[in-house]
């Protein structure tokens, strides 16, 4: 555990972190901050999408799409 004080900053508070604990923790410039009665908890920033357009080029193109089906809603109401 590391003990630290907060620091005024305006109007507002901050707290030093030193450069091993962030790496330890896996924290770089943008964080999440939850808190809770007496606890703060800080996370890395998660990205929900992250990797999703190199899995998206795994894809083979057949099979993606349905092929097409002709309806009367094709036929009577739709221009095409």
């Amino acid at each position: 555990m590391v003990r630290a004080k907060l620091v005024k900053i305006g109007n507002s508070r901050g707290i030093r972190l030193a450069k091993p604990l962030l790496e330890v923790a896996g924290l770089s410039d943008d964080v999440e901050i939850d808190a809770a009665p007496g606890v703060l908890t800080i996370r890395p920033t998660s990205h929900p999408r992250a990797g999703w357009a190199e899995a998206a080029s795994s894809f083979e193109p057949e099979g993606l799409l349905d092929d097409m089906s002709a309806t009367r809603f094709d036929d009577d109401e739709w221009t095409w």
